[in-house]
């Protein structure tokens, strides 16, 4: 039988569903070959000479693919139909016939096809071709650039920048984009101005509300009412004179769907209407994709293929009606960055197939996600939405005042029926629909709607009371509004906003924007910027860490052009003629490396010392801003005399610290104080004084926040600290919570068999300890042995009994290396291929699942509960593939060294 292997057991499941008996199907576990991480694996000297890697765990795939050629002579590749699949073509092929299982006589072909179902794969299966070795090279010269970028540029911000951890070529382009946003937040200063609306009623009783465009004849641009008293004096200006409906202008509209979904877009929507990380959503149709639910999910084309074109037309006549099939079937265009990479749109395979129609079998969010594919495309086929879009002008006869209002009515909802693409932006107010308005009404003021202008006014996040002075006609103030109380005419209070941080769905957006990445790399670069904790993600947004911003700073300064977003682009675009054909890898590569080389020499000529001042001095407008007193903001504020600048910890973080230390100890975050600056400042925040009156403060170091008794003395200079729990609100910090943590260590009691037990918190959470007490005929340079066991709750440290604290000791003791906490699986997911559970299980770090000795994290936004086996396979391959490098050595230990050195021991019993 013919060998057909795909990348994953699941695809496989699949395909040997619709090939039968005839073929042996079997999986890779994507790639089976990558370079060693190590310096070396990319020679520049030798025409850039890569040596690969048959990973541990691939070998026993590797072996299996080779048995099945052993009864049939016939390999079918048919990996995915992208670069990233042909390569994974390419290295089977290399490797099966470095080990020979490929002879002469064997037939190898190469088969894609866009969807896993039965006519893509039968049909593929007619039309075979070779590796397609443009697509290989271009995949070798992406490789290579990444690696020596990786693997030259890390060990340079190792040396010269403590505690960086490495840089990637694309990924610290990615992240230059979040720390650039985070500086422009910064630096932004907010402006105030006013707005001025009315709720107003027509003759037949019918509320709208009207916003000031026109005062004193004059058109209003947004700042001109710059202040609570100019509000104040438009809102007497309305309020005195009677108004008129000057004009009603109506005008038909129509809004066309949205094109089917691609790679990014996918991603996008996924992040704004499911709060889904790239990687989580990638995950989910890789998923669909194999079970033959959704065509190739990894795309930068946006068309469809003309029998889907016509399946989803006759769907919609057939679920909606014929009115909602328009006259002409829409085509979807884009330019492609490479036309032999770019496949159909992201969509269903079977469109009369909605989520309620998939088998029961289907997780949660592949039915979630897959939905919202389905609507998507079905919607991108259906007839525009029909809307009539009113504007109304309403006016004082005088032409002092005018008030407009505007609001959209849909007359035919069309694709609306069925999808809306969701935005990042706040809607407009042209979205609200309107009464019946004639030209000509006389317009009152709604008193009875004043209700309404409060509760909008409450919907701003800003007013929370507002007090009437005078409820019979007088004004009412607060510091966000002014309101005219008997004709409901109200003066808000706005500022500028600052840009908003990227979500992952605007990431990937800006990114593709500037032609940065691939659809095959959206997901692994947003997601590897935040492992190496350059990047924090909160409520959805990318916050860039303190390390983060420092490598971004090192880079662009002395690495400048190899983290331009151009440079980087046009790289992505050399990249795509290699695949074509239109451009040799070798040159390119040849190209990149002359000058990235004299990059590095250079750089490593400079100390760490002119590092730090040059980044210093670039980002001094950030770190020192101006004070609004002319004084120098690079003063030390503790002891008046030190300079501030910035310094680096070994744990990568940075942070401002005087020069004066150690005598002056004045440290604070690299972004600046903490809202208030009463944490972050060399006094810190005061919660308290304990029963002897000494205070204790809530502050923040380089290594996070902490609470303190007392000041440094010259009896005590190292007064008692103790650090905040991860993950705790800074606000709910007080008093009451901090005096237990300055009292841990705990004293919880005697062992039985001697010795003292104490909990406290340290650097891996809660723990119980016990002392064991020395021997009497111990030496005195002995130290007493310590066992601690680990606490699950924090909250444990305070209240743990001597009962519970010994039996936590005593199983540490029968169980060394092993944590008492990880024997109960989170949730069991099933066998593996090889034989063995798969269980999720806790870990001190996160969740994490656990496969015989491999254990692999859960990304963070993965809720464990949702974790199936099939992903759980992935990440336990990804795992195992990192592993033979550290256990190295290892390969070296049943060597012929080690049978001659048990010569001589042979030799004494022959003597004997």
């Amino acid at each position: 039988m013919p060998v057909v292997v795909v990348e994953s057991p699941a695809k496989a499941k699949t395909i040997n569903k619709y090939l039968g008996n005839d073929f042996t199907v079997l999986a890779s576990y994507g790639h089976v070959r990558d370079l060693p991480p190590k310096d070396g694996s990319v020679d520049p000297d030798d025409n850039f000479a890569m040596t690969w890697e048959v990973a541990t765990a691939s070998q026993k795939h590797v072996k299996a693919i080779a048995d099945a050629l052993k009864s049939d002579d016939k390999l079918i590749l048919a990996t995915d139909p992208d670069r990233e699949g042909e390569a994974i073509s390419w290295h089977l092929q290399e490797a099966l016939t470095k080990r020979r299982a490929i002879k002469k006589t064997t037939a190898v072909e190469r088969v894609v096809f866009n969807a896993i179902t039965k006519s893509a794969v039968t049909e593929a299966m007619k039309n075979p071709r070779q590796v397609d070795m443009e697509l290989v090279e271009a995949y070798l010269a992406r490789r290579a650039l990444d690696y020596l970028v990786g693997f030259k540029l890390s060990p340079v911000l190792w040396r010269r920048l403590p505690g960086a951890k490495s840089a990637g070529r694309v990924q610290s382009v990615a992240l230059r984009i979040i720390v650039e946003r985070e500086m422009e937040i910064e630096a932004f200063r907010p402006r105030e101005y006013w707005s001025v609306k009315a709720l107003l009623e027509t003759p037949r009783g019918q509320t709208f509300e009207a916003r000031l465009t026109a005062l004193g004849g004059k058109k209003l641009d947004r700042y001109d009412i710059a202040t609570g008293e100019a509000a104040e004096l438009a809102v007497a200006a309305i309020q005195s004179r009677d108004l008129k409906v000057q004009s009603v202008e109506a005008k038909p509209a129509t809004r066309n769907p949205a094109a089917p979904f691609m790679t990014s877009t996918l991603q996008q929507e996924a992040s704004r209407k499911f709060s889904w990380g790239a990687r989580q959503t990638m995950q989910v149709a890789q998923r669909l994709y194999e079970a033959g639910y959704i065509t190739y999910m990894r795309t930068d084309g946006i068309d469809m293929a003309p029998e889907a074109v016509t399946a989803a037309r006759d769907a919609i006549g057939a679920r909606y009606g014929a009115e909602y099939v328009p006259g002409e079937a829409r085509i979807y265009k884009n330019k492609a960055k490479n036309a032999q990479e770019a496949h159909e749109c992201v969509r269903p395979t079977e469109m009369t197939r909605a989520a309620d129609d998939l088998p029961g079998g289907v997780e949660a969010d592949q039915r979630k996600l897959y939905d919202l594919i389905w609507k998507r495309t079905i919607a991108s086929q259906m007839a525009s939405a029909r809307l009539e879009r009113t504007a109304v002008e309403v006016g004082s006869p005088d032409g002092e005042i005018v008030l407009r209002a505007t609001g959209q009515v849909v007359t035919f909802d069309g694709f609306l029926k069925v999808y809306e693409e969701g935005r990042d932006d706040v809607e407009d107010e042209d979205s609200k629909r309107l009464p019946q308005i004639m030209e000509g009404d006389i317009i009152e003021h709604c008193i009875d709607g004043l209700h309404d202008a409060f509760e909008a006014l409450h919907k701003d996040g800003k007013v929370h009371e507002i007090e009437i002075l005078d409820a019979r006609g007088g004004m009412a103030r607060s510091p966000y509004a002014v309101i005219d109380v008997r004709h409901a005419i109200m003066g808000q209070q706005h500022f500028t906003q600052p840009p908003p941080r990227y979500t992952e769905a605007t990431l990937v957006k800006r990114m593709e924007e500037l032609g940065i990445g691939r659809p095959s790399t959206y997901a692994s670069i947003v997601t590897t910027i935040q492992d190496r904790d350059y990047v924090r993600k909160e409520k959805n947004r990318l916050i860039p860490e303190d390390k983060g911003r420092l490598v971004t700073a090192f880079l662009e300064n002395f690495f400048r052009r190899y983290v331009s977003y151009d440079f980087t682009a046009k790289l992505e675009e050399d990249l795509d003629h290699v695949s074509a054909g239109d451009a040799d890898w070798h040159k390119l590569l040849e190209r990149f490396w002359q000058d990235f080389k004299v990059a590095l020499d250079e750089t490593m000529d400079l100390s760490i010392t002119e590092v730090l001042e040059k980044i210093n001095e670039v980002l001094e407008p950030h770190l020192f801003p101006a004070k609004e007193d002319g004084s120098d903001p690079r003063l030390c504020p503790n002891c008046g005399q030190g300079r501030l600048s910035m310094r680096t910890a070994r744990s990568g973080g940075a942070f401002i610290g005087c020069s004066n230390y150690p005598e002056c100890r004045y440290t604070r975050p690299l972004a600046g104080e903490v809202e208030g600056g009463d944490v972050a400042g060399p006094d810190g925040k005061l919660l308290g004084h304990d029963d002897e009156g000494v205070p204790v403060t809530l502050r923040t170091g380089r290594f996070g926040p902490y609470v303190q008794l007392g000041e440094p003395t010259e009896e005590a200079p190292k007064p008692k600290r103790a650090s905040i729990p991860k993950d705790t609100d800074l606000e709910k910090v007080d008093l009451a919570m901090a005096l237990p943590l300055l009292a841990l260590p705990r004293f919880i009691g005697k062992h039985p068999d001697g010795g003292d037990i104490e909990s406290n918190i340290g650097r891996f959470g809660p723990y119980v300890m016990l002392t064991e007490p020395l021997a009497e005929d111990a030496p005195k340079s002995a130290k007493p042995k310590k066992v601690y066991a680990n606490l699950s709750d924090p909250e444990e440290v305070h209240t743990i009994g001597l009962n519970r604290a010994v039996d936590l000791i005593e199983h540490k003791k029968a169980n060394p290396g092993r944590r008492a906490a990880a024997a109960e699986p989170l949730k069991e997911l099933g066998e593996h291929p090889a034989g063995g559970p798969v269980n999720v299980m806790k870990g001190r770090y996160g969740p994490y699942v656990k496969y015989d000795k491999v254990n692999a994290t859960i990304p963070k936004d993965v809720d464990p509960q949702d974790v199936t086996l099939e992903q759980a396979l992935v990440w336990i391959e990804e795992k195992a593939a990192t592993k033979p490098n550290k256990k190295a050595p290892a390969k070296k230990k049943p060597a012929a060294k080690k049978a001659t050195a048990k010569k001589p021991a042979a030799k004494k019993k022959a003597a004997d």
